[in-house]
Formats: structure tokens, sequence, C-alpha cells
């Protein structure tokens, strides 16, 4: 069964509100945070209080992305705010198996992700460690990027790797994914995806943009 998970990322950003709402309606599963600091990316975006009022909006869990620095420090604000998955970069956790022990101790699911030049082999050690791997298809910070081919071969990896240990893992992709590629990277082992710009930009509109990703995943 493959999670859809529109990103926000491309929504209007005064009237995120309806926009989560839209996705609900559609039949979006989850909706994707991204996060950014204006320090690990070049971009700044949501903060808690922003999560904690989409967490009153929708019923739809959020899957919440950390693209910062220092996501040790920030674990149990965007807990609290009602993330249901927290995402952290191993480029940027001090102690990553600390950090996803904690977000797991604090009553939401651990997530691990890695940038476009990371090798995979950063995140194997961590895999029992985590209910979701993200592999990362453009390089994070700005949505509307061009999807990178590599990351083909990094789910594919990981997917080999949660399926040899019988793991209890999600594997999500985020970044460039298309009506035109999105069989692609689930046929690679993705089963959750992620889609910004092909949704909210969508000249059909929301609700018609995630029937065609559902009809394309079929």
């Amino acid at each position: 069964m493959m999670t859809l998970a529109p990103s926000i990322l491309n929504a209007d950003f005064s009237r995120l509100a309806e926009a989560v709402a839209a996705l609900e309606t559609a039949g979006a599963d989850w909706v994707h945070v991204d996060v950014m600091d204006g320090h690990f990316v070049p971009n700044l975006t949501f903060g808690p209080k922003m999560v904690a009022d989409l967490h009153k909006a929708t019923r739809l869990p959020l899957d919440v992305h950390l693209m910062i620095d220092r996501p040790d420090d920030w674990v149990d604000r965007y807990v609290a705010a009602g993330a249901a998955y927290v995402v952290v970069h191993v480029e940027a956790a001090h102690d990553m198996a600390a950090t996803l022990r904690r977000i797991r101790d604090r009553g939401a699911k651990a997530g691990i992700t890695l940038n476009p030049e990371t090798d995979v082999e950063a995140v194997l050690p961590f895999l029992d460690q985590v209910d979701l791997a993200l592999v990362m298809s453009v390089r994070p910070g700005f949505g509307g990027q061009t999807f990178i081919e590599s990351a083909i071969g990094k789910l594919q990896r990981l997917r080999a790797e949660i399926d040899r240990g019988k793991r209890d893992v999600l594997l999500e992709v985020d970044g460039g994914v298309k009506l035109d590629n999105v069989k692609r990277v689930a046929d690679a082992g993705a089963n959750v995806v992620v889609a910004g710009s092909a949704i909210f930009e969508s000249p059909q509109g929301v609700e018609a943009a995630v029937k065609e990703f559902r009809k394309a995943l079929r």
C-alpha cells in the first residue's frame, strides 16, 4: 500500500489551513512538513507553532522533516507540536542514535534521511532504530527541483536492506517526484511518496492531482 504525503512547501502559506483541508478531502494520507532553518539549508520555513497550528487544522498525520542544524535541540518541541513522524538528517545530528531514541521516547515515529551527496551506507547502521528512511531526490532547500537519478539506486539499496532484515521500516522519497517518474520510484522500493509542486501547482487543482498520483501508483 503506497502512502501519499504531499508537501505543503509549495502551498500558499497564507492559506495553509485551506491547503491541508484540500489534501484531506482529496484523499492524501499524510502531510509532509519541511522545516528549514536557513543554516543547514538555504531557506527558512516552519517553526513548532506552525506545526502545532497545522496539527489542529487536520486529522492527517504530520510527517515533519527537520532540515536544521542541531535537530537534537528541537525534537521535543516538534513532537509536542503534534508531529507524527520526525525525520532527521544523518549529516546534522551529533548523536544520531540518541536523537532517534529521544523521538521515540517522546511518542513520535523516528525517521532518518540523507542528502543526495551522502552515501547510503551512512544510514545503514540506524535502520533498526527507525520507523522510516527517507531518500532525498533533490538537494534540500527549495521545491520544484529536478529529480536526481542517483536516488533510484539508493532506494533500491535501502529496500534490499530493509527487506533482508525483515524490518518494519517505511521507505520514503522526496524531491522532484512527478506523475512521469512516480512509478519508477515505487518500483525501486519506495512506499511513501512526497510530492509538492506536482500537486499544489497542478493546473487541474489539488484534488485532481492527488487522484492522478493514486492512479499512477496503482
